[in-house]
Parts: C-alpha cells; structure tokens; sequence
C-alpha cells in the first residue's frame, strides 16, 4: 500500500483528498503547514507528498526543495489556485512530477489520473534499480544444469518449495549453485512478477548489514544524508536471499527473528514498524545447527530458516553432470570470445571427472573458462601465422586438451586403498564395509577434536550424511565426547 502526505492549510480540502485518497487505497497522512509536513517526512518515508504551493510558513516550493534533501526518493504533486510560469519554472526545476491547478472547478479526477502516473512512473523507476541490481549479483551460471539423480531430486524439490511461501534454508559446500537454486523458486513461485533482492550477509558490518536490509532514517548515523529504503521493502511482494547467513552476528541475528516472526521492520533511528510481506530464502556453507550446539547461532532463527531445508550436492558427488557442465561452459565462453563452440578431448574430461572439486560448479566453470581463452589464444595464434603454403599443422583441432587444464588437476591422484586382503573362506563383505565406514569416521572425528564440519570435509561429504552415518552406527556420543573432552585414543574411541 504506497503511502500519501497531503499538505494544505486549508482544512476542507486535506479532509477532501484525504477521503478520495483513502477510497482509493493509499494509506494517507495529512499536515496543515509546511513545517508539520517536515515532522513527517523525517518521521516515515513516504511514496508521495501532495502539497500547495501557498502556505503561511514554509511555502509549498521550499518544502519541495527541503523533501529532495530529506526523502530524494519521494514524489512530489504541487497543487495550486495561484499558477504563474515562474512558480512552475521552480517546481519543476526542483524535481516536482506535475502541477495540479486548484481553483474554483477544481477537478479531484485529474488529480487522481495525475498521482496514478506518478506512482506508475515511482514503480518503473524502482524496478530498473532492482534489475540493475540483480544483473550485477547474478550468478555467473545460467540456469541449474545436470541430470544426476541428485539434481532430479533438486529440481523436484524446487517445484514443491515455489507453491508455498515457506521459508527455505539452502545448505552446502561454497560453490554448489545455492542461489540459483533461490532463484528458481522465486521464478517459479506467485511471486516472480515482484523483485528477487540478493544480498550476501557476509559481505557487510553488522551496522552496515542493518543499514542494507532495513533502510535509515536521515540523521540516523554519519553519512545517513536521506531516508533511504531497506532491500526487506525493495523485494515488497517477492523474495529477499540471505546468503551466508550464518555469518551474521548475535545481535543481528535477533533483529533477523524478530522480522520473521512480527513481518514488520524498523528502519534505523526510526520509529515506525512498517509491514513487509516478503518470503525469505537463505543460504549457508556452514553447519548451522552445529554453530547452535556451539552457541554461535540462535536455535530460534534456525527453526525458522530451516522450514524446508535443501541441501546442495557437492560435485564430486554427482559427477556424471560433469559432461554437461562443460558443454555448456564451453559454449558460454566460446560465445562471449566470439569464437566457434570449442570442444574438449575424452582425455581432459577423463582428468576433469576425477578430479574432487573443492570449490565445485564454481570452480569447473573458471576452469572451462580458462581453457577457452588460453585454447582460443593459440588458435588465433596460429590463424595469424598462417600463409600462402597452407594452414600449419594442428590448425584444425581446436579442441581443449590436458595440457590446457591447471596443473593441480592434473596431478590429481584419488586416494586408493591397495592393501586388501580375501580370506580363503570368503568375507562378510557388508559387515567390513560397515566396520571400515564406522573406523573412518571416528578418526576424523579424533583428528578434528569432534568437530562434524570438519570431520566431514575430511571424509569428502556432507555434514548430514555425516549425521547419518553417526546415527547409523550409534556413534553420536562418541563425537559429543570428543568435541568436549579433546582427541580420544584408537583404543577409547572404540569402546
């Protein structure tokens, strides 16, 4: 519901325009002079001020000039019965959208016709700085890629999620596609006609971060020059992404809660809560509710995040999209070099496909960007050296080989455990592997002191397959034991 300001020291026409107003569906204040008006704007942001120019303390034009220093962000409609060229030359050349003549045939229909062309204008205007915006946060992936059984159940989970409005918590490894993911169900959802608002929680102060989500109020700290508008109003009837929200702080993550469950903000040094009907969607490369046992993170958001939790595969761990990732890499690439499609040799996907991708799609992708340009780089190369006697031998294969690859992947050896021994009367093969499962995991819980996330890094997958696994083998009060008391010895831990 945009928010109106009438300002007029006649009391008859602030109760007419305030009653059209309102049936029209503003949410409307009024004040009887210039001066009150000022209280206001200091006090709200509002969408637009309309305002007589003729008023016995502070003139209709000096309070536009003062609501440009205030509120740049504010609309402003004059309206007088004393119209000249100059009082119109000043209006308009301070910022005023348009000039309503009262006089005695005053006509509220051309008023009305008027504010709705101004708030249209207010509302292209926004969403050309939202746009702006999420072009400039977009991911460098287009669109969520690979046909893995992991990602099927992705993609199925993405279609259930964008029917409601729950709150979503995305979880895994940095470079796994969490925000493509947020993304999608926005897209996909009743609210992909409003804005997607993306902000990456790690990247800002706590004071900064308040600032961002919440918007301020002029004077509200040094450099608050404006009221300002928080991106919790910019995405007003759509989706807010909190990446790496486990990087906020205490006391950020109470302000966090309280807007989760009051659907209403403050902005800083204001006084009024103001509504916001906005799904959120959040994001983490941390183990949240190992930060909660450690009391880092507040059980009470995490429950609330955590509606529909979805966990994003790490790529080692769906490896057959691999394929598919580069194909369309290398056309991504290739298109923006301006050159033809390249293609890659089995040899190098062989290398690529048993590499582990520490830092995932993320990494595969300026990977294949790599090789694009050092490939295309030769090529060219080569086009330039070529003359009368022909083309120079190797012109034809413009396919990227393992030499072109980073030298880390190649000398990538998977770890391999050769020492096997078969009994002659035969094994329980199901029982050993459950055994050396169970032995791996609690010594990486020994080299980490307890530590799950790291155990699980360690041990190359996720922190809930670790929990999994801990519950599968009833060794949850082993890992207890070691994060309070410190490594146990092989012969403790097996007890």
């Amino acid at each position: 519901m945009e928010k109106l300001l009438v300002v007029d020291d006649e009391r008859s026409m602030r109760e007419l325009l305030e009653l059209v107003l309102k049936r029209e569906g503003y949410a409307v204040h009024t004040a009887e002079n210039g001066t009150r008006a000022l209280e206001l704007v200091r006090q709200n942001v509002y969408d637009l001020i309309i305002s007589d120019v003729k008023m016995p303390d502070i003139n209709g034009i000096e309070l536009l000039a003062r609501v440009r220093e205030i509120s740049p962000e504010t609309m402003v409609i004059m309206i007088t019965a004393f119209a000249t060229v100059d009082t119109a030359r000043k209006a308009f050349k301070l910022g005023a959208e348009d000039l309503v003549i009262k006089d005695a045939g005053f006509d509220v229909e051309e008023l009305k016709v008027s504010i709705g062309k101004v708030l249209e204008k207010k509302h292209l205007r926004q969403e050309n700085v939202l746009l702006k915006r999420e072009l400039r946060q977009r991911n460098s992936l287009d669109n969520i890629i690979g046909r893995s059984p992991q990602m099927q159940a992705i993609y199925q989970m993405i279609e259930t999620v964008a029917a409601t409005t729950s709150t979503v918590l995305i979880t895994g490894e940095s470079g796994t596609g969490k925000e493509l993911v947020a993304r999608a169900i926005h897209s996909m959802s009743d609210r992909s006609a409003a804005a997607f608002v993306s902000i990456n929680c790690g990247a800002f102060t706590e004071t900064l971060l308040e600032s961002e989500l919440f918007g301020y109020m002029k004077g509200s700290f040094t450099g608050a020059v404006s009221n300002r508008k928080g991106l919790f109003e910019a995405a007003e009837g759509g989706t807010i992404f909190l990446d790496e929200i486990g990087e906020t702080t205490p006391a950020m993550q109470v302000k966090m809660l309280r807007v989760l469950q009051e659907r209403s903000i403050r902005r800083v040094g204001g006084l009024e809560e103001i509504a916001v009907d906005v799904r959120v969607v959040a994001a983490t490369n941390r183990d949240l509710s190992q930060m909660v046992d450690d009391g880092t993170f507040r059980n009470d958001l995490y429950y609330r995040i955590s509606v529909i939790p979805i966990e994003m595969p790490p790529l080692r761990a769906r490896r057959m999209d691999i394929p598919e990732l580069v194909k369309h890499f290398l056309e991504k690439y290739s298109a923006a070099a301006n050159r033809p499609v390249l293609e890659i040799s089995e040899e190098a996907v062989r290398y690529l496909e048993s590499y582990d991708w520490p830092g995932n799609v993320r990494e595969l992708e300026n990977t294949i960007e790599r090789a694009v340009a050092l490939e295309h780089g030769r090529v060219a190369g080569l086009d330039r050296r070529r003359d009368d006697s022909g083309p120079p031998s190797g012109i034809a294969d413009r396919r990227i080989r393992p030499e072109w690859l980073p030298e880390r992947i190649l000398r990538y050896k998977p770890r391999v455990i050769t020492d096997l021994d078969l009994p002659e009367e035969g094994i329980d093969l199901e029982a050993y592997l459950a055994q050396l499962e169970k032995d791996y995991i609690i010594r990486a819980l020994q080299r980490t002191s307890g530590n799950q996330t790291r155990a699980a890094e360690i041990l190359k997958m996720s922190v809930r397959s670790l929990r999994h696994l801990l519950d599968k083998h009833r060794i949850r009060q082993t890992a207890s034991l070691l994060r309070e008391s410190g490594p146990l010895s092989d012969s403790v831990a097996h007890k």
